[in-house]
């Protein structure tokens, strides 16, 4: 699906180049690295820019660091005010350290300690993190608040001409590194900052090479913004992807991907997760939910990459351990291979004797199992998680539990009940 607009594409390719001057001596120029595994498994050749390589773990240095570089001495002695969950952070904190300049980081309140750390350790003496709200939009509201108080310099995470420009150095330098011009270049979108850059330096250089966008499938800020000809917020997202979850995507970043981008794809949020574990495994690559979408489009992409060069841009590998259990859950469960049921047993004794002998194959595993009343839990309701070795066991568990009488509830099925109970 391409995109037509009577928007002219704003940053230009000298732009870009400007900005790398700015860059080349603070960031790392991460490498374009061919990917085997990949490869082979989609017959192409697949290559990866390692944005999660970079100095402070992202690209989101590149845009920071060139528009602070970009301001008048007089604005940026005055000091910098940003808003972050997270990457746009630590960008923002490396560049004031590294251009000696102040600045105020308003994080949410419930950003887990490690990234506040980093943003602490890339900052020093130059940065004051204050946490406030919940979120990133209560945290946004304070920052605008204290420039409009102080005047100090407001560094936009992905809005803004100089970060779509320093971004777009990305973009380049694996055009550069390139030892044939690639057919397809995938990037993440959250506020289209990243893939706005890359596309204009892209399709500037190789017209015929096709930039796809790529976000996550609960919070399509880009894709719903496009089907509506406008930036059209979203309600409700889905914050898992951390880096990708935006509710509004850019005004000058669509305009930009309207114009520029050759298609969007939203990919499910558990089939991200799956290609986390992948990279890992199969890999040794740390990446974040939102730097693994690029990879994890390349199945929905099958039938038209084959033979072709693509390039992925994992846009960073800031991934809290601590997440390591909910990732493999969300995988599984997207797999088809971890369910999860509310189950009623049968009047009769020895029930739940005959679930486990009857009912159960000989490779499936109870991975959960609580009584949902403290009295009468022989006949009581019960929760009860089981892991399938393959996807194509599950007809036959369901057709064993109705076989045998079970009453059941199929919890995966049942978004409501599945997050109040799991």
């Amino acid at each position: 699906m391409e995109f037509q607009s009577s928007y002219s594409t704003k940053i230009g390719l000298e732009d870009i180049v400007h900005a790398q001057m700015h860059l080349k001596d603070v960031i790392t120029r991460t490498p374009l690295q061919y990917n085997r595994v990949l490869s082979e498994r989609y017959g192409c050749n697949v290559y990866l820019k390692r944005e999660d390589l970079q100095i402070v773990r992202s690209f989101k240095i590149r845009g920071a660091y060139h528009l602070m570089r970009s301001l008048p001495p007089e604005r940026l002695a005055a000091g910098v005010v940003c808003a972050s969950a997270g990457n746009h952070a630590q960008g923002v904190a490396y560049s004031c350290q590294a251009l000696g300049v102040q600045g105020k980081i308003y994080m949410p309140s419930t950003t887990p300690r490690q990234k506040v750390n980093q943003v602490n350790f890339f900052g020093g003496a130059f940065v004051d993190v204050i946490l406030t709200g919940d979120t990133f939009d209560d945290a946004y509201a304070e920052a605008v608040a204290e420039c409009e108080r102080s005047g100090m310099a407001f560094i936009h995470p992905f809005d803004d001409p100089k970060i779509i420009a320093g971004n777009g150095t990305v973009g380049q330098e694996l055009m550069e590194a390139a030892e044939t011009v690639p057919d397809y270049v995938l990037a993440s979108v959250g506020g289209g900052g990243l893939v706005a850059g890359i596309a204009s330096y892209v399709k500037t250089v190789s017209p015929q090479t096709k930039v796809i966008g790529v976000e996550p499938e609960g919070a399509p800020s880009l894709r719903v913004s496009l089907d509506a000809g406008e930036v059209t917020p979203l309600e409700h997202i889905d914050k898992f992807v951390d880096g990708a979850a935006v509710k509004r995507i850019g005004d000058l970043t669509f305009s930009i991907c309207r114009e520029l981008l050759d298609d969007v794809r939203t990919i499910p949020e558990g089939k991200i997760c799956t290609t986390l574990l992948d990279l890992y495994n199969e890999n040794a690559i740390v990446a974040e939910p939102a730097g693994a979408l690029p990879i994890a489009a390349l199945d929905m992409l099958r039938d038209e990459i084959a033979g072709k060069t693509v390039v992925c841009v994992i846009s960073g590998g800031n991934n809290d351990v601590d997440r390591m259990q909910e990732i493999k859950e969300r995988s599984l469960i997207y797999e088809g291979l971890k369910h999860y049921f509310m189950l009623s047993f049968p009047q009769r004794a020895g029930a739940l004797r005959e679930f486990l002998d009857d009912v159960l194959g000989p490779s499936d595993d109870i991975t959960r199992f609580e009584y949902t009343k403290k009295h009468n839990k022989d006949n009581g309701p019960a929760l009860v998680g089981i892991e399938l070795k393959q996807r194509e066991d599950y007809a036959a568990l369901i057709g064993r539990m109705q076989k045998k009488g079970f009453q059941f509830v199929e919890l995966n099925k049942d978004p409501v009940l599945f997050n109040i109970l799991i």
